[in-house]
């Protein structure tokens, strides 16, 4: 993997899927043993573009270049890659996706005209003939129509093998048997996704196979798959990152949390950085930006709090956002990350798990401590005293080119504090937005009005990046911000429905209906969050509480 990036070469791939009586089937081809990467592993039909694959444009049925390539955002050529994906399965796996002369369905093959088009597999394999050949000599039409797009694959940089891979998607024709070539695939199966995926120790999975069928198990049938498949939707590029971690380096797609961190940090893929939050470790995130994790992970803190060094500069001075919990381990291992002094300390806000190191931290190193009280005592650090109280709207200089600015935002937390690192863009969020979840909203210490409020606010700020409290750092800060107000709002509409269907009652008998969703495990936090919900509701004058519990008003 050293060395400058390869270019990837255009390759086409076609998921063939039929319905059988266990559901939705894959065809799975076994690659040949030949001292690659992709070596014996199990994959869709599919390879590079040919030259000769634009040739066949003119065979082609329901679908022109045009067409193809808009679907595909290209300028041109979209077509070559519907003929290669349909060339591949036919040399690979047997089936040809093709029609008769005016007919609407593909081709059946039996007897003699089967073993006279199997002898076209290798002649096409060898690059001797072509599709546009085999339609001259059978008068047949290839059915690029069939094939429905699906997805983008880049292999990322420094691979010795690049590919830029557009995934298709079509049903197995009728009346065509499957057969492995037995030269470049040497075994095929037929296997729903689901147990393809139960069998991924004994299956070699490459990235883009695994992650195809996760997507394919969640349908019963080819009509369900194919008709969310058609629907006009963006295809994004999708480049897996290379990570390392416990189980040694391996790509990171971009439904993992460590996805967006590791492209900021190593859009090359040299493997150099984890995908996994390491306890004490320091992660260099920026110039100005280094984060030390706690060993405090559990159901409520995730993969555990980030205390984070904010500075450098001329001076080489440092600010920690949010200590962390009280351990004596963990301050010295936040002390012993600043590159120079810890000039100052600013905490989001005071749950147990963000400022309790404040006053070790204050003792070793003299910083100054910002930050504001709660205002209710539950759940929070009594020993928290600011030397700065701050109200929001504050700028603090820490040197010439870092400058972080205090915005306020209550409702998980009525002292809850978000700073804005203008330069980057970087709003460090504590618990405001978390990763992989959603925080709870606690009354009366918590408001969920106040937090959707503060939410909605934060959509008006220049933002790039989000440096949470648990997890790793986040991309596309609208998108987030955007997409947790609306699963708050969806939770909300469900709060409605129950006490629309069991109201009055009280708020332990909505919960399971509200959270049907959540793990009965979780839901005595779930309730505090439910009860945030039905005060505003309250608030807003849309539900009563009396004595036999909560009901919509006027109801």
């Amino acid at each position: 993997m050293d060395g400058a990036p390869r270019p990837p070469r255009p390759a086409a791939t076609l998921v063939v899927v039929r319905d059988a009586a266990v559901g939705v089937e894959v065809l799975l081809l076994r690659r040949a043993e030949r001292g690659d990467h992709n070596s014996g592993a199990w994959v869709f039909p599919g390879g590079l573009l040919d030259a000769a694959d634009h040739a066949a444009h003119r065979c082609c049925d329901g679908l022109d270049d045009a067409a193809a390539s808009a679907r595909l955002g290209l300028a041109e050529g979209g077509l070559d890659y519907h003929v290669a994906a349909i060339r591949e399965c036919f040399e690979e796996a047997g089936l040809l996706f093709a029609r008769r002369p005016g007919a609407a369905a593909l081709v059946e093959l039996h007897g003699e005209e089967a073993q006279r088009l199997a002898a076209w597999r290798g002649p096409l394999h060898r690059g001797e003939r072509t599709l546009a050949d085999l339609c001259d000599a059978t008068g047949w039409r290839l059915a690029a129509d069939e094939l429905v797009y699906f997805s983008h694959w880049l292999t990322p940089p420094l691979r010795i093998k690049r590919f830029d891979t557009r995934f298709f998607v079509a049903r197995a024709p009728a009346g065509q048997d499957s057969a492995h070539d037995a030269a470049e695939v040497v075994e095929q199966r037929w296997l729903r996704p689901a147990d393809a995926l139960e069998r991924a120790g004994e299956l070699k999975l490459m990235t883009p196979t695994r992650k195809t069928l996760e997507a394919f198990a969640r349908f019963d049938r080819v009509d369900a798959l194919l008709a969310w498949a058609r629907q006009p939707r963006t295809v994004p590029l999708v480049m897996p990152m290379i990570g390392c971690g416990r189980d040694g380096p391996r790509p990171v797609t971009p439904d993992e949390p460590a996805y967006a961190e590791l492209a900021r940090l190593d859009p090359q893929c040299h493997g150099h950085h984890s995908y996994e939050i390491e306890p004490g470790v320091p992660v260099r995130l920026s110039p100005r930006l280094i984060r030390v994790s706690a060993d405090n992970g559990s159901v409520m803190t995730g993969p555990g709090t980030n205390p984070y060094l904010v500075g450098g500069g001329p001076a080489n001075e440092w600010a920690v956002i949010d200590p962390g919990p009280d351990d004596d381990a963990h301050v010295r291992a936040v002390a012993a990350a600043a590159p120079g002094p810890i000039r100052w300390i600013f905490v989001t806000h005071t749950h147990l798990d963000h400022s309790p190191a404040t006053a070790a931290l204050r003792e070793a190193t003299g910083a100054v401590v910002h930050g504001r009280r709660a205002a209710h005592p539950e759940w929070q650090d009594p020993a928290f005293a600011p030397d700065v109280e701050l109200a929001g709207g504050e700028r603090f200089a820490l040197h010439d080119d870092c400058t972080l600015r205090v915005i306020h935002t209550p409702g998980h937390a009525s002292n809850h504090l978000c700073y804005l690192l203008e330069q980057e863009k970087l709003l460090f969020t504590g618990d405001h937005l978390m990763q992989q979840s959603t925080v709870v909203i606690n009354p009366p210490d918590g408001d969920m009005a106040a937090y959707l409020a503060s939410l909605r606010a934060l959509l008006a700020e220049d933002l790039e990046w989000l440096a949470p409290g648990h997890g790793f750092l986040m991309a596309r800060p609208r998108e987030v911000i955007e997409a947790v107000i609306a699963h708050r709002l969806r939770r909300e509409a469900k709060v409605v429905a129950a006490l629309r269907d069991a109201g009055p009652a009280p708020a332990d008998a909505l919960l399971a209906r509200v959270y049907d969703d959540v793990p009965p495990r979780l839901h005595g936090v779930a309730l505090r969050s439910l009860k945030a919900h039905l005060a505003k509701l309250r608030d807003d004058g849309a539900a009563v509480e009396d004595g036999a519990g909560w009901r919509l008003a006027g109801g």
